[in-house]
């Protein structure tokens, strides 16, 4: 098997492998006229040789382009880990917004559990003095009543006392 020497770096080939001539190669066959046998060592090191050649060729060729294909790529991985970092520093931003929107909430309903706590506390002082105006109106009822209870027996007693005073007495037998 005849390969083509290496290409020029702009891609055209350059002219054959060293050590073939233009005239080495037939048309139909890629080799010689001899015998498969004939020559097949000598066949096999221009092989080598050509191998080499192409390789060589070939590495010239897209070597360059391979490397500056590894430095984009090594460049864009760089890019990404940014990218990454800076993505992971705003989700972390994110959270402490929501959070601190949640703090929000918790002092909004902060506010209005003491706004409640607050008319409680009203109503239980004013409950308070309502109840404080009913203890001392009951009382005042209660010492009233007891007053004019105490005024019914001091009546009732004047009265039976008048009464033992009117009834007539048996004359006393002298």
């Amino acid at each position: 098997m005849s390969v083509p020497g290496p290409s020029s770096p702009d891609g055209v080939l350059a002219g054959p492998p060293e050590g073939l001539e233009a005239g080495d190669l037939t048309p139909g066959t890629g080799l010689s006229d001899t015998s498969p046998d004939e020559g097949l060592i000598e066949d096999l090191t221009i092989e080598d040789k050509a191998v080499e050649q192409l390789a060589e060729g070939l590495l010239s060729h897209y070597l360059p382009d391979l490397q500056r294909s590894k430095q984009a790529l090594q460049e864009l991985t760089q890019n990404q880990v940014v990218l990454l970092d800076t993505l992971e520093q705003e989700i972390s931003k994110f959270k402490e917004c929501h959070s601190m929107l949640d703090i929000n909430a918790l002092f909004t309903e902060a506010k209005h559990y003491h706004a409640k706590l607050v008319n409680i506390r009203k109503e239980m002082l004013m409950l308070h003095e309502k109840t404080s105006k009913l203890k001392k109106r009951a009382l005042k009822l209660q010492q009233k009543r007891q007053k004019e209870e105490l005024e019914r027996e001091q009546q009732r007693e004047k009265e039976l006392e008048r009464e033992k005073q009117l009834t007539a007495k048996p004359a006393k037998r002298t």
